[in-house]
């Protein structure tokens, strides 16, 4: 077995150990438990001292983390830490996740003045960015640079108040678990892309903002019978139909379209499919097209 202990856990000790023995002073003091009558006034005290010192121990080694952090959340807000509070924020802060800063829309949407408050990235994420983009990996290694070059111009162009949190959960060696933890304690959002992330943090009652959701919920409303113009760019799944997109990424599925590839067509929207990758539109030719 093991002997090594973490220098956390000797902090955890060390502080639930000292609380608990100054709580048990203060109350053989206020109550007066040397006064007791023996047997009593010897043993009270010692026993308030073992009770409460393991009872400090006991509860700095389960929630200790999350009682240091949450203190100093408080603090860095500025309600009487030493810690400076956000520049300029009001709002509540947002914490990013490495999917987040390498989908870079983030930093177009930080200019739009929609988002209040700041974003915090946790060092871990950092250096999970740091190690994509050391990757062996071509595709994974430009992900990660491009992730880090998004977070530059993010520093840089943003007016956004942007924070790097030094806070880590040594007993978790998950990003996603430490996110959610950190979602957890903060009580903040947690902005990502990822799906198995949004789904993990929903679960445990953390709050997620997906860009994806966000882009899929503006894209302008198509209606049935609504008129659109469309270039069909390639076949469709069914031996009559051809494909378009949107100027925003929407995919238009023509009926009747496949010989039209390559030309611009007037359709008639018949009707619109929401599904887990975005809107699906499906259109018929409008009659003088065909």
């Amino acid at each position: 077995m093991s002997t090594h202990v973490s220098a956390n856990k000797i902090l955890m000790v060390t502080i639930g150990l000292v609380v608990g023995l100054v709580i048990a002073a203060l109350l053989i003091v206020s109550l007066g438990l040397r006064d007791l009558a023996d047997p009593w006034g010897t043993a009270a005290p010692y026993i308030t001292i073992l009770v409460l010192g393991v009872a400090g121990i006991t509860i700095m080694l389960i929630r200790g983390q999350e009682i240091l952090h949450t203190l100093s959340s408080y603090s860095s807000t500025g309600n009487g830490g030493s810690a400076a509070p956000p520049k300029e924020s009001s709002g509540k802060h947002i914490i990013m996740d490495t999917s987040a800063i390498i989908d870079g829309r983030i930093a177009d949407i930080s200019q739009t003045g929609f988002i209040q408050g700041s974003l915090i990235i946790p060092r871990f994420v950092l250096d999970e960015l740091r190690h994509i983009a050391d990757s062996a990996d071509s595709l994974r290694r430009n992900r990660g640079r491009r992730g880090l070059e998004m977070l530059s111009r993010l520093q840089k162009d943003s007016d956004i108040p942007i924070e790097i949190s030094d806070v880590d959960f040594e007993d978790m060696h998950e990003v996603d678990a430490k996110l959610v933890q950190l979602g957890r304690i903060l009580r903040c959002p947690i902005l990502t892309n990822d799906f198995n992330l949004n789904r993990v943090a929903e679960l445990q009652g953390v709050q997620v903002l997906n860009v994806n959701e966000l882009a899929n919920a503006i894209k302008p409303v198509v209606l049935p019978g609504e008129e659109l113009k469309v270039h069909v760019i390639q076949e469709g799944r069914e031996s009559s139909q051809g494909v378009g997109f949107l100027d925003d990424g929407t995919m238009i599925v023509v009926e009747g379209g496949r010989r039209y590839i390559n030309s611009h067509l007037n359709v008639i929207v018949a009707r619109v499919l929401q599904t887990a990758a975005g809107r699906m539109i499906f259109a018929n030719l409008k009659p003088e097209a065909g």
